[in-house]
């Protein structure tokens, strides 16, 4: 049940695990905006589809869209997420799109019934306070 990132997974250039919480609670929405102290383009979709939580940047790599508000679908086995402005689709597993757009994506692991994201900053479901940078 933990994460299906692949080998491309997200840059773990100072990157740690974070909590971002029970797996028990997390898995009740397909998606959830996880919000990054460092700035908006940082924030994290965590997505759980089939039994599997997948991570990835939360703004679209075309635009900007908001991809915790697209479809997430099957199409040969293939889970995507459609971004809501433009309907480019990512890979939930590596990101990529049919075009050349490529989404950012975090690893994921589950322990003792808790959720980790591997990413640069805490991640949380509530916005920080702007003061606020780790």
């Amino acid at each position: 049940m933990a994460s299906g990132s692949g080998g491309d997974e997200g840059n773990t250039t100072g990157a740690s695990w974070r909590l971002v919480g029970p797996a028990s609670e997390l898995s009740k929405k397909p998606c959830r905006l996880m919000y990054s102290p460092l700035d908006r383009d940082s924030d994290v979709c965590l997505f759980y589809v089939k039994g599997q939580f997948f991570a990835m940047d939360a703004r679209c790599s075309h635009s900007g869209g908001p991809l915790c508000e697209g479809d997430i679908e099957e199409a040969d086995g293939v889970l995507q997420v459609f971004c809501p402005w433009h309907d480019y689709g990512y890979d939930l597993k590596t990101g990529k799109s049919g075009t050349s757009l490529e989404q950012q994506v975090y690893e994921v692991k589950l322990v003792d019934g808790d959720v980790y994201v591997k990413h640069a900053s805490h991640l949380s479901l509530r916005p920080f306070p702007a003061n606020q940078k780790t």
